[in-house]
């Protein structure tokens, strides 16, 4: 077990090493507030919690091997990082478009004052855990994960469950840290980025989040 298990922690580190939707989910999350991107991170690994639980009562067999099932889940995770994606973008433009905070408003006559304040909805860290663990809990990549990749290193001379809860377990905590390192990483560039870097990185997400949607959608 002691070979396959190296083998499967280097593919797990190779998995999380390639940029997907939880990827960007996480960094733009962080790029607002660290404990958002905590979240995402949370988020995302409780998602990895329900495909392990499902490989192991063999419900990832019957949605695979179903085409209706399998293409479903595919056009539900298409369609979320879509939706998002226009989130994303709608809020990048209202952003925008917002008054500068604290700048001067010019009065009739000549006078200025100080503009207040305009309130802007806050992003809670509940619903970037909700983000984080619908974009994988709908990636059916994730779910093939634990179908086709998990059971390589298994031996089947032994509890299949428990083996799937074990790599399951070491790949969510992989996954945490890996995670955890990444949103600092993206909160310390964050203070070096100032706001115009932000709101264009807000675009870039949106647009980014849209390509991957179409991108599942079209997989076959």
């Amino acid at each position: 077990m002691s070979v396959n298990l190296a083998g499967f922690l280097g593919v797990v580190m190779l998995a999380y090493l390639v940029p997907g939707p939880d990827f960007l989910v996480i960094v733009r999350a962080a790029a607002r507030r660290p404990a958002l991107g905590r979240a995402a991170a949370l988020g995302a690994q409780a998602g990895l919690c329900v495909h392990m639980c499902a490989a192991a009562l063999g419900l990832s067999v019957i949605a695979t091997r179903s085409a209706l099932a399998f293409t479903v889940i595919k056009l539900a995770g298409a369609a979320y990082l879509i939706y998002l994606g226009v989130r994303v973008l709608l809020d990048a433009r209202r952003e925008g478009r917002e008054p500068g905070r604290g700048g001067p408003a010019r009065q009739p006559g000549g006078a200025t004052c100080e503009r207040s304040p305009t309130p802007k909805r806050r992003t809670h860290r509940r619903d970037s855990f909700v983000q984080g663990f619908l974009t994988n809990v709908l990636n059916p990549k994730a779910a093939l994960f634990f179908l086709s990749i998990l059971p390589q290193f298994v031996d089947h001379g032994g509890s299949l469950t428990r083996q799937i809860f074990l790599l399951g377990f070491l790949d969510i905590v992989i996954g945490i840290v890996y995670w955890l390192v990444l949103v600092g990483v993206a909160a310390r560039l964050r203070t070096v980025f100032g706001p115009a870097l932000r709101r264009r990185w807000e675009h870039i997400s949106g647009w980014l989040f849209i390509a991957i949607g179409i991108g599942v959608a079209a997989t076959e």
